[in-house]
């Protein structure tokens, strides 16, 4: 069993609720039959009610009614543009505006999730990430102890060796603090998606001194933050690459310590590395990148690249559920 199978599987097992906002798209169609098929959650499609049953029909999916949800109809969103009212109206938000964007799929979805008619959302098929994690802040907002959203693929290497990356989606330029939160974050995604302890590098240019710069004063400042707010999370840095997960280069630039060798969270100083570093390792080593996976919100929240494929999407639901 691979590790997408076993994801799957795990999740099925959990039984979540996923909402798939972009119902009128015909990838969320094929992956709602995928979901319901393996059993890898219940879900609900978000779109009108005539259209989301010619294409369920068209590919062959059987759906209850209460499987569709229609936000211009339903009776839920004007409580929904209320609530987002009384959130966004110290930020100039009108109760007419909110009623307008409640009305969108994604406003609609995030408040399922916020209050917990469904577990998770899975969207951006058809959406940009700016409009995804614009939904989520404002409907979700932070979870507890996370400074910003960020994103983590989970890399699957060719001899099985699983690695989690950050942030390679979406901040740009990460100040110390919120590379403290990324690094949080992406501890917590590796555990619930792996089952196994995160052991957190925090990437640099330089190990342990050998460089001096104020890029490397930031990771340092970001290591002194992260155990400030994690005693028990394993977490070194400044790390080169090569010392964070070759031992024996590890012996050599940073002996005596507890990751150096054997990280298996890497947290790279910028998106310009992380972005680079995992197509890199995709692209020329062979690995399965799997993501992204949206961290630091209140609740999943995920998005996916607007050239994804059915199996992206259900893919990203499984994960969704396992970090419900």
């Amino acid at each position: 069993m691979n590790i997408l199978d076993t994801l799957q599987q795990k999740a099925a097992e959990r039984g979540k609720h996923v909402v798939l906002p972009e119902g009128e798209d015909p990838r969320t169609i094929q992956a709602a039959k995928i979901l319901k098929e393996k059993g890898v959650c219940r879900v609900t499609l978000l779109g009108r009610r005539a259209t989301v049953e010619a294409l369920a029909a068209e590919h062959g999916l059987q759906l209850m009614a209460r499987e569709i949800v229609d936000p211009a109809t339903s009776e839920w969103t004007a409580d929904f543009a209320h609530e987002l009212f009384n959130l966004r109206k110290a930020k100039g938000m009108t109760l007419e505006a909110a009623t307008e964007a409640v009305h969108s799929v994604l406003y609609f979805a995030a408040f399922m999730v916020r209050r917990k008619i469904a577990d998770a959302s899975v969207g951006g098929a058809v959406h940009t990430t700016g409009d995804v994690i614009r939904a989520g802040l404002h409907a979700l907002g932070m979870a507890p102890g996370m400074d910003v959203v960020s994103s983590s693929f989970l890399m699957v290497m060719p001899d099985g060796r699983l690695f989690t990356f950050a942030d390679c989606a979406i901040v740009p330029q990460p100040d110390a603090r919120q590379l403290a939160s990324i690094a949080m974050a992406s501890a917590r995604t590796h555990r619930a998606l792996t089952g196994t302890e995160p052991r957190v590098g925090m990437l640099s240019f330089s190990t342990k001194g050998s460089a001096k710069h104020p890029d490397v004063d930031k990771v340092l400042e970001a290591l002194r933050l992260l155990k400030a707010a994690d005693p028990d999370l394993m977490a070194d840095g400044e790390l080169q690459l090569d010392a964070a997960i070759v031992p024996k280069v590890a012996e050599k630039k940073a002996p005596g310590s507890a990751v150096a060798g054997g990280a298996n969270v890497l947290v790279f100083p910028d998106l310009d590395a992380g972005n680079i570093g995992y197509k890199l390792v995709q692209r020329l080593a062979g690995a399965e990148a799997i993501g992204p996976t949206v961290q630091g919100l209140a609740a999943p929240f995920m998005d996916l690249s607007r050239g994804c494929s059915a199996s992206d999407i259900v893919n990203v639901a499984a994960i969704a559920s396992l970090m419900a």
